[in-house]
């Protein structure tokens, strides 16, 4: 199939008059069109998941904080830049399909180091509402840099402290298990 056009336009001057005619005949109705289809972004809904998906950066960061001492016996933590980060945005995109959101979520966090699972602990984010979903999210522990780091320095450098320092991997795993759900679970790993 070809498709030829009655109009015969030999140069750019013809391209821009024939443009300009179609403006003219164009009513402003035809332009507002679009301000009703295409909506304006709503900047309190921005603000607000900003401040929710914060909230959650806290909440996860309080957890690993209390899990140091008590589940994981470590004297240091060290988490990637910006990880609690993507992990709460993730949280909040797998959150955003439920009927409750992230207030019907039920977050267990795990430690993987090497082939043992360890519990650390359990997030709710609203106790009030019955949850509808649980994600478990399962941290890894970095097994690569600090021991080949170690390799470069003498034994005299490192105490028996340092030993107990617990290096978190950039990667992480998040399992959604819906609670009310024929489909059963869904496996992401990020």
């Amino acid at each position: 199939m070809v498709a030829t056009s009655s109009l015969n336009i030999k140069n750019a001057a013809c391209i821009s008059e024939v443009i300009q005619q179609r403006f003219q005949h164009a009513t402003l109705t035809d332009f507002d069109y679009w301000d009703y289809v295409v909506p304006e972004p709503n900047f309190n809904e921005m603000v607000f998941e900003e401040q929710t998906c914060l909230s959650l950066v806290r909440m996860l960061e309080s957890c690993l904080s209390k899990s140091k001492q008590t589940k994981l016996h470590c004297s240091k933590l060290l988490v990637p830049e910006k990880l609690t980060r993507r992990i709460a945005q993730d949280v909040l995109r797998l959150a955003s399909t439920e009927p409750c959101g992230l207030r019907g979520c039920i977050i267990h966090v795990n430690l993987e180091t090497g082939n043992v699972c360890k519990k650390l602990d359990k997030i709710v984010y609203d106790s009030t509402v019955v949850p509808t979903f649980e994600l478990t999210l399962v941290f890894k522990q970095d097994c690569c840099s600090w021991p080949s780091f170690r390799d470069f320095f003498p034994r005299a450098c490192f105490t028996s402290s340092s030993k107990r320092t617990l290096i978190l991997s950039p990667g992480f795993r998040l399992i959604k298990k819906k609670l009310y759900s024929l489909m059963g679970t869904v496996v992401e790993e990020c």
